[in-house]
């Protein structure tokens, strides 16, 4: 029984989407993301990786073009990973610490994918991660921007045996940081037990509802 249990769940058709938010294709942030994605992928997990800071990504205008058509008014990048969130488990996100926070750009991105698909895609128990590679300090604070949007939209958050973080000034410098791809190993583990479990659940009971019928605002008078 128990080895007909383990067949079922290594059946089950999973994906993580990854977002790499830094302009260096192959540096810190690229490194440790792979060695989570290696680790996902050796759980069977199919694995799309887009670079978002190597493209003209712009931020939010707020002009509600979105809640008609779906879709973010800036046909780009962003509409792109929307489709591919769609039907994604996880969302893995990486970025490079500038100033104590994240690339700036990775920003704008998340904030236009995350609101222009707020009525479109359900992330409800998508699992989410974050990845910061920095060179010294200032790396908690970016790892906190990130976990933001996933809390905000009822997605799990995957941890590991450290802060999600490794460092380095150059890709070969993650390479000798042991401890942070060792991090980044245990959070491809946690992360694919977690898809794996809530995959198991869904065959139980539909996931959560959230309600959203409340937006309290507050007047004077």
């Amino acid at each position: 029984m128990l080895l007909l249990q383990k067949a079922k769940l290594i059946q089950f058709s999973m994906k993580v989407l990854v977002i790499n938010g830094s302009p260096h294709l192959n540096g810190c942030t690229a490194r440790g993301l792979k060695e989570v994605e290696d680790t996902l992928r050796g759980h069977g997990i199919e694995i799309k990786h887009i670079d978002v800071a190597n493209k003209d990504v712009r931020g939010c205008i707020a002009c509600g073009f979105c809640r008609n058509n779906g879709k973010c008014v800036f046909n780009d990048v962003v509409n792109e990973a929307a489709s591919e969130l769609a039907d994604a488990d996880g969302l893995l996100v990486g970025t490079p610490v500038y100033y104590a926070g994240a690339n700036g750009q990775l920003l704008a991105f998340l904030d236009r994918l995350f609101y222009s698909t707020a009525t479109t895609i359900d992330k409800t128990m998508k699992v989410g991660a974050a990845v910061v590679s920095s060179r010294r300090a200032g790396s908690t604070s970016a790892f906190d921007e990130i976990n933001k949007y996933f809390t905000i939209s009822a997605m799990p958050i995957a941890s590991s045996t450290y802060w999600n973080e490794v460092h380095g000034f150059t890709a070969e410098d993650v390479e000798a940081d042991r401890e942070g791809l060792q991090t980044m190993r245990n959070l491809g583990n946690n992360m694919a037990y977690l898809i794996r479990a809530i995959g198991v659940a869904r065959r139980n009971s539909p996931i959560p509802t959230q309600e959203r019928q409340f937006f309290t605002s507050f007047h004077e008078g």
